[in-house]
């Protein structure tokens, strides 16, 4: 089922991370596959990550990162998303994440994360599928 509108990206770097380059490969590439895509730059924190999905009306969070920060980083963002509402929302991401954690940040409802080396259409895939599912409205 197609949506009425383009798909709406934030892509955001959280942290002390310092590296956007994959950050911003994923972006123009879900720009590419017709998302509207927001990036917020480096050094962002949870609240103000989820501050400006509520302000830019966000379809899907894609968090990069690459820091081990991870266990502490997903968790703050789902928890601040479920305190403003946005339960609707997809909160997914990447970088370097092993298999364990992954499965444990999924159980907390964070959604499907992506290893480097991921095709980036696989990505936009796994995002318009769910949106198409989650928030065709």
């Amino acid at each position: 089922m197609q949506m009425k509108r383009p798909v709406r990206v934030l892509i955001a770097k959280v942290g002390l991370d310092g590296h956007d380059r994959g950050a911003k490969i994923i972006a123009a590439s879900l720009r590419d596959a017709g998302m509207e895509v927001i990036y917020t730059g480096l050094r962002q924190t949870a609240e103000m990550v989820v501050n400006a999905a509520l302000q830019e009306d966000v379809d899907a969070i894609g968090i990069s990162i690459l820091s081990g920060a991870h266990m502490t980083v997903f968790p703050k963002v789902i928890a601040m998303m479920k305190e403003k509402g946005l339960q609707d929302v997809l909160l997914t991401g990447g970088g370097i994440i092993p298999e364990d954690d992954m499965k444990a940040l999924n159980d907390l409802g964070v959604g499907k994360l992506f290893a480097p080396g991921t095709p980036t259409i696989a990505i936009a895939d796994y995002i318009k599928e769910w949106t198409e599912t989650h928030r065709n409205f």
